[in-house]
């Protein structure tokens, strides 16, 4: 089963991913998103909020290369978010300030393979924001970021079973 779960911030989404292979007898975690390192304690205590609630079974793989972690992995995978995937792509091939079509082109091309690598995994969680439903951003920055993730999503979406939305720690499956 191939599954995105989309909702806002602090929706509950990665605790109903988890919920999701609570039973699965292994998973492989992997966080795309920046390592915690002690320069931001906020993103610090997220990053150890989400290891505490996962179970010592589960493998970790902290890592921007979402396509080779999902296909490297054996057993059901708990990706988690392509928020983060998307950030540390943008930081890490330095696309912030580059011009929109290269930014487009680039991007797609990072999705195509994380879409063929989901749509090959026989298991596979995914989580993300769903940035599009807030306050329009004042920043090319924001924008840039919004137009891109709606894009990824939408995406990803094609390659799922089903997608899950959650607000408020509800469920919907679309």
């Amino acid at each position: 089963m191939r599954i995105l779960v989309t909702g806002g911030a602090r929706s509950g989404k990665s605790r109903h991913a988890e919920s999701l292979l609570a039973d699965a007898a292994r998973v492989t975690y992997v966080a795309p998103g920046r390592p915690a390192d002690g320069t931001d304690p906020d993103w610090d205590a997220r990053i150890a909020l989400h290891r505490s609630r996962r179970p010592a079974h589960w493998a970790t793989v902290e890592t921007a290369e979402v396509a080779a972690a999902l296909t490297a992995a054996d057993g059901p995978v708990l990706l988690d978010c392509l928020s983060t995937w998307l950030v540390a792509v943008l930081d890490g091939d330095g696309l912030w300030e580059a011009g929109t079509p290269q930014v487009h082109q680039a991007i797609a091309a990072r999705t195509d393979a994380v879409c063929d690598a989901v749509a090959s995994a026989p298991d596979v969680i995914v989580v993300t924001n769903e940035v599009g439903l807030g306050v329009v951003p004042a920043h090319r920055s924001g924008v840039l970021f919004r137009d891109l993730l709606g894009v990824v999503n939408q995406r990803v979406a094609e390659v799922c079973d089903e997608v899950h939305l959650v607000i408020a720690g509800r469920v919907l499956t679309l």
